[in-house]
């Protein structure tokens, strides 16, 4: 993060564990010269909603100076200071409806910077909470990338000179072929990585996952109003993999797919509110993700979430292994969710392809599936990525580009060192190196 001024309150999500509150306390301290911290489910929220009574429901009506949040601020910190040198953090605001609704306030009515966050802001798509558009702007907070998980071992210098080609040393890609492996299991939880970190040992962090895994559900439980609610959103984990494993094409309905894993016989007694409920709850805690349906690799034939996947993949691996699929099967899930992510983290951070979600394809004519279709907005060129745990590779995507509905193509293999065909139109990289191929083949 960097300190920058937009004159808007910054609203941070992210999963839970992802180091939020950590990294603020850190960027405040080191950026500002004054730094006021509410947690909105601790003793200074309790304090701070007391101060908001005092400031709207006991003031004098003839002090019009001392009235509106500036009141509440003054009150809760008597030595607080409007301005640009200062910035006032609101954790968990989703504990607060009346708070949240005040946020367009704080853009409005001061010079200082505020910044809200916390686990659960799906909370705050509920009808009891307002807040008028245009007054926040939205940074989302994700577990370690593959890259910055690479950076915890001192080898990220070593993943960014790496060619695509295969021309360096094969000792170099091997080496980070094996942090990949390692990032297939543990994810990028900080906690999970830093355990790892100082003990080695791959099951006790796996446990942390699954650690990780249980207090959400039992945190997000107190969000549900009742038993058969909470039964459904914890088994919705489990139900997801099964989903990823059995729906290559994708599904039309979501819902009612889910719906049919999560009770089978019993799917009667679960209306698809129920369902859509703890799926967006989900969602909107950045658990899980969309994946969007191109058809024919047509960027304007578009059908939005037909397919889920995890936002962390220590937690894919974690739910893929409880399904007892063989380790073959599941790691090729978890390859194409790596690459999943890593299109999801150029869609949020630069403006380089189509879509708000990432996509993948189906081609009518032969009924077969692409991995992840792109649209470029470099070179206005479509792209094909087709990922491979091993050495083979798919028929649909090459099948495709003769039919001129790709212009390139990207096999993304786990057994390669990197190839390119003389024209330049399909290109074999190194899956662990998704991250840095490029959609510009054509300028």
């Amino acid at each position: 993060m960097e300190k920058r001024s937009s004159g808007l309150v910054l609203e941070l999500e992210g999963a839970r564990q992802v180091g939020k509150t950590y990294i603020l306390d850190k960027f405040a301290r080191e950026q500002y010269q004054q730094y006021i911290y509410i947690n909105m489910i601790g003793e200074s929220g309790e304090y701070f909603l007391e101060c908001y009574e005092k400031a709207y429901h006991r003031r004098n009506v003839q002090d019009e100076a001392e009235k509106g949040m500036a009141a509440v601020l003054k009150t809760y910190a008597s030595d607080f200071v409007d301005s640009r040198e200062t910035i006032v953090v609101i954790d968990e605001i989703q504990e607060s409806p009346v708070i949240y609704s005040r946020i367009r306030e704080f853009a409005r009515d001061f010079s200082c910077d505020f910044i809200v966050t916390g686990s659960y802001l799906g909370k705050t798509r509920e009808k009891e909470f307002f807040l008028s558009a245009g007054d926040t702007d939205t940074l989302v907070m994700g577990t370690l990338s593959f890259p910055e998980f690479l950076g915890a071992f001192g080898k990220r210098d070593l993943y960014e000179t790496l060619t695509l080609d295969g021309k360096d040393d094969h000792a170099r890609y091997d080496e980070i072929k094996d942090y990949f492996d390692l990032y297939c299991q543990l994810g990028g939880y900080p906690r999970v990585v830093q355990n790892y970190l100082e003990t080695g040992d791959l099951s006790q962090s796996r446990r942390l996952v699954e650690r990780i895994i249980d207090i959400f559900i039992k945190e997000s439980s107190r969000y549900f109003e009742s038993e058969l609610d909470i039964e459904i959103f914890g088994q919705l984990f489990q139900a997801i993999a099964i989903m990823l494993l059995k729906e290559k094409r994708g599904t039309e309905d979501l819902v009612t797919d889910l719906s049919k894993i999560v009770f089978k016989e019993e799917s009667g007694r679960v209306s698809k509110k129920m369902i859509n409920h703890a799926r967006s709850w989900l969602y909107l805690s950045h658990v899980i993700g969309y994946c969007s349906k191109s058809i024919n690799c047509d960027h304007l034939s578009i059908v939005d979430n037909c397919r889920y996947y995890y936002m962390d993949l220590g937690v894919a691996a974690y739910f893929l292994r409880k399904t007892g699929e063989s380790d073959t099967a599941t790691k090729g899930i978890l390859c194409e969710n790596f690459v999943y992510l890593e299109l999801l983290n150029r869609l949020r951070n630069t403006d380089s392809i189509a879509g708000t979600v990432p996509w993948f394809a189906v081609y009518q004519q032969t009924g077969g599936v692409l991995d992840f279709y792109v649209r470029s907005l470099l070179d206005y060129k479509n792209y094909g990525l087709e990922v491979k745990a091993g050495k083979s590779a798919g028929n649909t995507a090459s099948t495709l580009l003769e039919a001129g509905l790709l212009d390139f193509l990207y096999h993304l293999k786990g057994n390669t060192y990197g190839e390119i065909t003389e024209d330049g139109k399909v290109q074999t990289v190194p899956l662990y190196l998704a991250g840095r191929i490029r959609f510009d083949k054509g300028v």
